[in-house]
């Protein structure tokens, strides 16, 4: 059995997956409302993950738009989880304001972290933001047997999350995470 300790790893974790995509942003939620996708929201960091994830042969199976509010977070993220869904990615909400509490709301539920995430995401960002990477708390955990992302809400983060890590090791991640 040869092969790199990557592609070991990697091997029979499938090629489609199912996502769950929450975009947290008062502003919008507030001018939009419920929404169906990320196009209705003229959500562009939405649309940037919905476009790499279909392009990746991946689907959307949920998509919801919630402003920053603990209980709109964490209900959307039960709701996402409840669904067949193998991912929740969150965009927004990841900042140091006051009125950024994703983390917040998230990070309880989180039944295991994954520090390497939020770890590897600040070190792909340095070379495009520079030390602004401090002001991200981008991190990600497991909930109920399924791996749930925070993203920072910028369209070039959630690019970089998607394409640099998440979309990569979506195998490997629902294999483990199912486990």
């Amino acid at each position: 059995m040869k092969g790199s300790t990557p592609e070991i790893h990697k091997r029979d974790t499938g090629k489609s997956y199912s996502f769950a995509i929450i975009t947290i942003s008062t502003s919008r939620a507030e001018k939009f409302g419920n929404v169906g996708s990320p196009e209705e929201a003229e959500d562009l960091s939405g649309k940037a993950m919905y476009d790499l994830l279909s392009a990746s042969g991946h689907a959307v199976a949920f998509y919801r738009l919630v402003p920053d509010e603990e209980h709109a977070i964490s209900g959307a993220v039960n709701s996402a989880l409840s669904s067949p869904v193998d991912i929740v990615i969150t965009s927004g909400g990841t900042g140091l304001t006051s009125g950024d509490v994703t983390i917040e709301s998230i990070s309880p539920l989180f039944e295991k972290d994954i520090p390497g995430f939020g770890e590897l995401f600040r070190y792909k960002s340095l070379e495009e933001i520079g030390t602004a990477v401090i002001l991200t708390r981008a991190s990600a955990g497991v909930i109920r047997g399924k791996a749930v992302f925070c993203l920072p809400g910028s369209p070039n983060a959630v690019k970089l999350a998607l394409s640099g890590i998440i979309v990569p090791e979506a195998g490997h991640i629902v294999r483990h995470v199912g486990e």
